[in-house]
């Protein structure tokens, strides 16, 4: 008797668990959501083990017209640098185009390198979206992008005067991203 009572018992679980375990799945992905909506998802990508330390040493070709750029004329700027990795294969990137360009006609320094990607591409990407950058190298074989340890593109780099990095960012740069993030710090280290 007490086997026949358990046995309903039992088969309401086995047929209950996948609906318990879809409703953490789906809470789970909606929290998740959330945080890549209001620009959180930062905090899903690693910490840079470049933070705090001299850029990686590089020395890249130029895309045309451009000369191209190593890591030794990064410190001969100045004052701070963003270094954006882009490619024109990447979405994000070319969200996030605006916002760079924003950046530019407010003076930032903005290097940038075309990681894994063809010449032609990447002029008739930078023609379409509009060229942000001061300078830009390729990085068709990916060596200086294994060097910083990317993840992905697009990923922006803030190096200091002295060559130090002192900021990441894994994913394309919004407004929000600018404001509460890159001016804050541009500020300090000017």
């Amino acid at each position: 008797m007490s086997q026949q009572a358990a046995s309903p018992l039992s088969r309401r679980a086995v047929l209950l668990l996948p609906l318990g375990a879809a409703a953490v799945f789906a809470t789970g992905s909606w929290l998740l959501l959330g945080r890549v909506r209001r620009g959180a998802d930062q905090s899903l990508a690693p910490a840079s083990p470049l933070i705090g330390k001299h850029l990686p040493t590089f020395s890249l070709p130029g895309q045309p017209p451009s000369q191209g750029f190593s890591s030794a004329d990064v410190m001969k700027v100045g004052r701070p640098v963003l270094l954006n990795f882009f490619a024109s294969w990447c979405m994000p990137c070319a969200q996030e185009a605006p916002v760079l360009r924003a950046l530019k006609q407010q003076g930032v320094p903005m290097w940038g390198i075309a990681y894994k990607d063809a010449p032609t591409a990447t002029t008739e990407f930078l023609q379409n979206g509009g060229d942000p950058y001061a300078r830009i190298a390729r990085d068709e074989q990916g060596v200086a992008g294994d060097a910083f340890g990317l993840i992905g593109v697009p990923e922006t780099f803030m190096i200091d005067r002295s060559g130090i990095v002192r900021w990441h960012w894994a994913g394309g740069l919004s407004e929000q991203v600018v404001r509460r993030l890159v001016e804050p710090l541009l500020q300090r280290l000017e």
